[in-house]
Parts: C-alpha cells; sequence; structure tokens
C-alpha cells in the first residue's frame, strides 16, 4: 500500500488568530509545505488523515492548557487552507492520535508503507503520536518543514527525540 499521511491539528483552534492555543505566525509557515507535501503524496496514491483536538468541554487537559476545541465548536474544524485536501477526520481527546481512537484500525486496513506525520505541536502531539506509531513497527517519517509547536526549544527537542530515540527519519516536504 502507498503512504498514509497524518495532519495533526492543523485546526482553527491552532492556526488561526484569536484562539487560546494560536501556535503563532511562525507555525503557520508551514501550511504550504503540507499544502506541496498533499498534493505530491495524494498523487501518489496516500491516504490522508486528519487528527483533530475534540474535547469534552470538561477535559481534564484545561488543567494544564486552556479550553479549546471543545466538540461541536468551529475550533475543531480543519483551516480552509487544508479543508479541500480529500481526507477522513477522526477525532481526538489525548495527545496521541492512537489513544481512544480509530486510528490503529485504520492503519492496519491501509497497510501504509510509510507514515508520513505533520502539524502542530512538534513536543506534544506529533511527538506523541510518532511515539505511538513506532511502537506500532511503523515506518515513519517526519517532514521538519511541515511540523511547528509554541516553543522553538522544545520543538528542536522533539525533532532530535523523535530521530534518535524513536528511530523516525526526519525528511522535508520537497522529497
Amino acid at each position: 500500500m502507498g503512504n498514509v499521511v497524518l495532519v495533526i491539528d492543523m485546526t482553527k483552534a491552532f492556526m488561526e488568530k484569536g484562539h487560546a492555543l494560536y501556535c503563532g505566525g511562525d507555525a503557520r509557515k508551514i501550511i504550504p509545505n503540507i499544502q506541496y507535501l498533499l498534493t505530491r503524496e495524494l498523487k501518489g496514491g496516500a491516504k490522508v488523515l486528519f487528527l483533530n483536538d475534540n474535547h469534552d468541554p470538561d477535559d481534564l487537559e484545561f488543567k494544564m492548557f486552556p479550553p479549546h476545541a471543545i466538540a461541536g465548536t468551529p475550533e475543531t474544524e480543519v483551516i480552509p487552507e487544508l479543508a479541500k485536501y480529500m481526507g477522513e477526520i477522526i477525532p481526538k481527546k489525548r495527545y496521541s492520535a492512537f489513544y481512544g481512537t480509530v486510528l490503529g484500525e485504520r492503519l492496519a486496513q491501509l497497510k501504509p508503507g510509510k507514515v508520513i506525520i505533520t502539524g502542530v505541536c512538534t513536543d506534544i502531539c506529533v511527538c506523541h503520536t510518532t511515539a505511538d506509531a513506532r511502537d506500532r513497527d511503523y515506518n515513519v517519517a517526519i517532514p521538519v518543514d511541515c511540523v511547528a509547536s509554541f516553543d522553538e526549544a522544545a520543538h528542536k527537542f522533539a525533532l532530535v527525540h523523535m530521530e534518535k530515540v524513536l528511530g523516525a527519519k526526519l525528511t522535508s516536504s520537497r522529497g
């Protein structure tokens, strides 16, 4: 089977100004790179899965982070720049896109040659999803120009961790 591209939390909650967990202007710079990657991968037969935060109003995560991406609100929607790409939306409630979702079953059905992980935040949801994908023995690639975080130091640490400890391959959107 072809590749599967995971697009993590590229939602209004994280990528549009005025929301409590807006990642900032630097994070928005990854949008054209993800667009390029999705166009290329879809032409090659890849499947795209959007993994979107979708929290209950009383989610315990809100003890650490401000309320965000509450189920049924526009904050859970894929940003307009990426919404046109053919993909399945899988709601998630935790950092790892595998925890309490159908992602594991979908990947088992699709049998990807490679799982390409993009989105935000590098040091939180991207890293935890990468760890769980590697624990399931998937070949994982992280295009470094397609991930971002609130915290540049944590972003850089997470990239090194995903490569050196988790065994993900660091790549770029261009190849």
